[in-house]
């Protein structure tokens, strides 16, 4: 089973690219998906967080508040490894019991789509290709404003922050072993890319 992990830069087209793969046979596992179950309401990691951080990172239904927790980070890295401590070992079980799951149903393909791959020190040797989406840095802030429009908080200098405390493109690129472009192209443009990529990974 070919197990290729996938990450790009926030704004940078990723889980269009996974959508992608996946139509094409890829089993993907979304760790940042994973981190969302694990901090909605009733989540596992919800009371772990809770009594790290404190009531004001949570929201009236007992979700996280994902707002306020990545404000925390900004201001204060620490926090981040605080919180990664808590939720990396439980996305981990996860996405290895959804990794049986794949091979069990026969898949050829798992996409681990990783957001902080690059950032990772545990997830290289577990891969047989990192697959980078990639684009200009302007266009990773327009995408965030846009789709976060109706969202409170979003401005460009607070993407500008999200963006610094991630791998720089130049250590994305450096890690990849395929890079997918996404900028100034359409979404059929991307889909097209994409093909030619799934081709490549057997799918």
């Amino acid at each position: 089973m070919l197990r290729i992990g996938l990450t790009g830069g926030i704004g940078s087209g990723k889980s269009a690219v996974a959508w992608c793969l996946s139509q094409r046979g890829a089993f993907v596992i979304d760790a940042d998906a994973l981190s969302r179950q694990l901090t909605a309401p009733d989540g596992k990691a919800l009371p772990y967080i809770a009594s790290q951080f404190g009531p004001g990172v949570m929201h009236a239904d007992g979700s996280m508040n994902r707002d306020a927790v990545r404000a925390l980070v900004l201001q204060c890295p620490e926090t981040r490894v605080q919180l990664e401590a808590i939720l990396h070992p439980m996305i981990g079980d996860e996405t290895a019991r959804l990794t049986q799951v794949a091979l069990k149903a026969g898949h050829s393909c798992v996409v681990f789509d990783i957001p902080l791959l690059v950032e990772s020190t545990r997830w290289r040797s577990r891969l047989d290709s990192i697959l980078v989406v990639d684009c200009r840095t302007t266009t990773q802030i327009a995408r965030v404003l846009k789709r976060e429009s109706t969202r409170q908080g979003w401005t460009v200098h607070a993407v500008e922050q999200v963006i610094a405390v991630q791998a720089s493109r130049a250590q994305r690129l450096a890690a990849a072993d395929s890079c997918i472009y996404n900028d100034g192209i359409s979404l059929d443009g991307l889909a097209q890319i994409v093909d030619e990529a799934a081709l490549r990974f057997g799918l």
